[in-house]
């Protein structure tokens, strides 16, 4: 979700890159398999709320760590809007998803997204995509669509929220390609929290709060602080290591995320869901080394 950074090769770290990275995944996925949890128990927008609220105390690091609250300060409330309303709908969807399906089958789903976000950067940014990339856009969709089963009876409602997730979270990753044009990182990850807050606030009072017991409100708070550390360690991996070296761990989460579905809940992925998770897999990991690739070879061409 911070597409725009880039690293001095000067401070390149790839060792602590990569370890920050497999520290984010293994923490994103802990908290993805607590909303599963608490979501049989609770609203998904009250679940929300604590992963936004309780996630500005993390965030603040972050913040105090890139040069203080002056990062705060955009030329571009619009986008900033926007881009709150489109994350807020992706970490509804997401959480819904996962609330009804697998963990694994609903992370590879949602981890189409880097795909997804090279078909949407034709028209949103006007790249030119080549051949090899809409290649494994194609067929990265063709393992969506293993996953999803869709016109089948074990088709789930699931699938089709982390569907929508997916898009939603690959159009977020193309503004804030734009975004990143003008702003800290920090500051696009500071205004979404607080439009996430916000939005699931008024979510609560007007569908109703359910008041937890002191064992599942340190639950709920623990999904705000998995997510801020989380975001915290991807920014610290992507800040130290190269996007194309580190970018594909976060499919790990798949991996982590079908252990933690088999011990908790007895989740066992099919064959053709297997099939499609390595194909997802096989075609994001391509994408996202392409896509350093084609990005370095233009810093090149400026210097």
């Amino acid at each position: 979700m911070l597409a725009g950074m880039t690293v001095d090769p000067k401070n390149e770290r790839p060792i602590f890159g990569v370890g920050m990275m497999l520290g984010s995944v293994s923490v994103f996925a802990v908290m993805d398999t607590l909303v599963k949890w608490l979501a049989a128990d609770y609203p998904i927008y009250q679940i929300m709320f604590f992963r936004s609220a309780v996630a500005l105390l993390p965030i603040s690091l972050f913040i105090m760590g890139a040069g203080g609250w002056r990062v705060l300060k955009t030329a571009h409330p619009g986008l900033h809007l926007l881009r709150g309303c489109i994350g807020v709908s992706a970490m509804f969807t997401a959480f819904t998803g996962i609330s009804k399906m697998p963990l694994a089958d609903a992370m590879a789903i949602f981890h189409s997204a880097p795909i997804l976000m090279t078909a949407l950067s034709v028209p949103l940014l006007k790249e030119v995509v080549g051949i090899r990339r809409w290649a494994a856009v194609s067929i990265g969709f063709c393992g969506v669509l293993l996953v999803v089963k869709p016109g089948t009876e074990v088709f789930s409602q699931g699938a089709l929220y982390m569907v929508v997730a997916a898009f939603f979270v690959a159009f977020a990753s193309n503004l804030i390609r734009i975004m990143a044009r003008y702003d800290d990182a920090a500051c696009i990850t500071f205004y979404f929290t607080v439009a996430a807050t916000v939005v699931s606030s008024i979510m609560s009072l007007l569908w109703g709060w359910q008041t937890p017991s002191l064992k599942d409100s340190a639950l709920l708070a623990s999904v705000g602080v998995l997510g801020g550390c989380g975001q915290y360690l991807m920014t610290l991996s992507l800040k130290n290591a190269e996007v194309g070296l580190v970018s594909p761990l976060k499919y790990l989460m798949i991996v982590f995320g079908g252990i933690l579905g088999f011990l908790i809940w007895e989740e066992v992925p099919d064959t053709f869901s297997l099939i499609g998770i390595v194909i997802i897999i096989t075609s994001g990991v391509y994408t996202m080394q392409r896509e350093a690739r084609l990005k370095r070879q233009k810093i090149m061409e400026n210097v």
